[in-house]
């Protein structure tokens, strides 16, 4: 198998979506970095995943940082 095939096959398990950012408000690509928790594209800042009826991705609370950095240190 060649490296880029070995890339793309990688990058096919991401999970990606288009989506409004409230940080930058502009619509983007929002990337998974963990079930929930989405990184912007456009600005970099991190949502949280929201559904009630539609799909919204909000801002993150102190609380919200706090689990990230406690799941990053568990890696």
């Amino acid at each position: 198998m060649s490296n880029g095939f070995k890339t793309v096959r990688l990058f096919n398990n991401i999970d990606t979506v288009n989506g409004y950012c409230d940080y930058c408000g502009e619509e983007g690509i929002l990337v998974a970095i963990v079930p929930e928790y989405y990184r912007c594209t456009n600005c970099g800042e991190d949502t949280k995943q929201h559904i009630n009826g539609s799909i919204r991705y909000l801002k993150l609370n102190e609380d919200d940082r706090q689990w990230l950095k406690r799941q990053k240190a568990s890696e």
